[in-house]
């Protein structure tokens, strides 16, 4: 694996099957599906079947892009709420809470064949079991499906990359950080194919471009919702970042004095 070497400051607080863009997401589950989704490589996005989990900017974007490629994608969601936007990208609307595995049991017994869960799931820090035993239950529930390869997108504080935060922000954040960790700490005891990427501050703003993962645990800064999506899709596609932790961020948006490399998929 090649990387480039940047330096940067530390942080300071403040082939197709079936033609689907032809088709409507309701009929998707009467279509036949040729799965062309090597085993123990890279996933390769065209015709593979994803879940992707999570309401926010990123998991949208990430289905976005997904469709894009060809994939089939199914989003889970608690509510109808976004169900035009997402059946707008020939996506398909999967209701249910990641909190109910009974929810996430139906939905992956549904796709019959899920090639790759990605999550981008999270609490609140009044209440943040969603980041933890939400995305611990999709875990569960991919290992037993036999899905190939997991992307949990947590945030850079989390885990070992704690120290790249100041003592303020830890201290506003450590609750839902620490349920983030023990969700990190159920994947990578799995068998499966698995990537955490942690981004830093995320921002509504259009993508720069600039986003760029690397394994060191130092850094920090902001980052756009869709340059992380971005990211996840590229993970997605590389066999490179398996099993590894990265931290996401905009090279334009770093804080901080330090040298850290860029990984490159």
């Amino acid at each position: 694996m090649q990387r480039a070497s940047v330096t940067v400051k530390a942080f300071q607080p403040a082939n197709v099957a079936v033609s689907r863009q032809a088709i409507h997401p309701t009929k998707f589950l009467h279509c036949h599906r040729t799965r062309n989704v090597a085993t123990h490589a890279a996933i390769d996005p065209d015709n593979a079947s994803i879940l992707v989990a999570g309401g926010g900017g990123v998991a949208l974007s990430v289905t976005r892009k997904l469709k894009d490629m060809g994939s089939w994608v199914w989003q889970l969601q608690r509510t109808d709420k976004l169900r035009k936007e997402i059946e707008d990208m020939m996506a398909i609307v999967a209701i249910g809470d990641a909190m109910n595995p009974e929810d996430i049991e139906k939905h992956l017994v549904a796709i019959d064949g899920c090639d790759a869960v990605i999550s981008t799931i999270g609490g609140t820090s009044a209440d943040p079991s969603a980041d933890s035993q939400g995305n611990i239950n999709l875990i569960e529930a991919a290992v037993k499906h036999g899905v190939q390869k997991f992307i949990l997108v947590t945030s850079i504080g989390t885990g070992d990359s704690k120290g790249a935060v100041s003592d303020d922000v830890y201290a506003v954040l450590e609750k839902v950080l620490k349920e983030k960790e023990k969700a990190e700490e159920k994947l990578k005891g799995t068998s499966m194919d698995w990537i955490i990427i942690r981004p830093g501050g995320l921002q509504n703003e259009a993508g720069t471009g600039n986003g760029a993962l690397t394994e060191s645990t130092s850094v920090c800064g902001s980052i756009a919702r869709e340059d992380v999506a971005d990211l996840v899709c590229k993970a997605l596609r590389s066999d490179k970042a398996d099993r590894k932790v990265l931290s996401a961020v905009d090279t334009g948006k770093m804080f901080g004095d330090g040298a850290y490399e860029i990984f490159q998929l």
